[in-house]
Parts: C-alpha cells; structure tokens; sequence
C-alpha cells in the first residue's frame, strides 16, 4: 500500500497538456512553506531579470536590503543585498517554515550531529524567529517560525511600513473582499 495520494488541488501547477493555462501572479500574503534566498550586488538588474526575464513581480521590498518576488503562489524568492549575506554561507540559501515549538529541538538536533552547524535562533523584524542551519553540503538552510502578531507591536509597525497589514476576517483569497 502507497502513502501518496492524489493532492494536485494543492498547487498552482496546471495539469499538463497543450492547452494548459499558468495561473495568474498570486499576490496574496501567506505564510511560505519554502523560499530561495538569493544575495546580489546590483538589486535594480536582479529585479530587472526576475520580472522581466523569468515573469516574477515585486510583491514588495524593503529599499537598499531586499525584494521580495513571486510569479505563482508558492514561487517566492528573497533577492538580499550582497553586503547583507553571510560571510561564511554559499551565495543562495533555501529557508524552509517550521512552527516555534519545533525550533529548540530543530537546534539541538543539527548541533548534535555538527555542532557548529547552527546560528541562532534569533528573532527577525518581520516577526520571525530564525535558525540558520550550515549543512555538510555548505547549503544555507533557514528554518523560520511565525511568532503571534501583536498589533501594536514594532514588527506590526515593520511589517505595515512596506505595505503588509495582518489578515482579517473581510478578506478572501488573492487578497480580495469577501
């Protein structure tokens, strides 16, 4: 018997064939399963190619540090400033959600096995706390937990300065009224 099932209904991948249609930019905020991280010295021809070569748009970006960009839902990438990529990280990461119950055991996990494979955790200005993981391959992997949103929080105000409000209840998918 096969674990797998059929859950095509989850992605925006059309099924194939030679009248399969993309799905529209999704410009909904959600919470990422799974992003790339991608350092660059010159963001204005970074954005320049993602958008215009590869479709991507600029959901938002916080000026001189990064831009985040999507094309489907679940295709996000973080273009980062050079000057704010990790020294001792290769140049691209991938970053990966977890919840914040899982993230002490997450470290003591990897620090059991390398034990100078972890940095953190610590806590984000977008409301995150982040562990950043160096594997045996030198991948960077990020593992990032959502904390609560205070309204009245600095990470509410952060998160509200570049345009991104907490859900309520009078919005639907897509960011659309309900």
């Amino acid at each position: 018997m096969s674990d797998y099932y059929d859950a095509f209904e989850t992605s925006p991948v059309p099924p194939p064939g030679p009248d399969a249609v993309p799905p529209e930019p999704f410009r909904g905020i959600y919470g990422m399963p799974a992003f790339a991280t991608i350092p660059t010295n010159d963001m204005a021809a970074s954005v320049d190619f993602w958008t215009r070569g590869l479709g991507f748009f600029e959901l938002f970006g916080i000026p001189g540090r990064l831009v985040h960009l999507r094309r489907w839902a679940f295709q996000d990438v973080l273009l980062v400033s050079a000057a704010d990529a990790s020294e001792r990280a290769p140049a691209m990461g991938l970053s990966f959600a977890c919840v914040l119950s899982q993230v002490d055991s997450l470290v003591e996990s990897c620090r059991a096995l390398r034990p100078k494979s972890v940095d953190g955790p610590r806590d984000t200005p977008w409301n995150t706390r982040d562990v950043e993981v160096t594997t045996p391959e030198n991948a960077r992997i990020v593992l990032t937990a959502a904390k609560p949103l205070d309204p009245a929080s600095q990470e509410a105000r952060n998160l509200e300065a570049i345009g991104i409000t907490p859900p309520d209840a009078g919005r639907g998918d897509n960011g659309e009224h309900a």
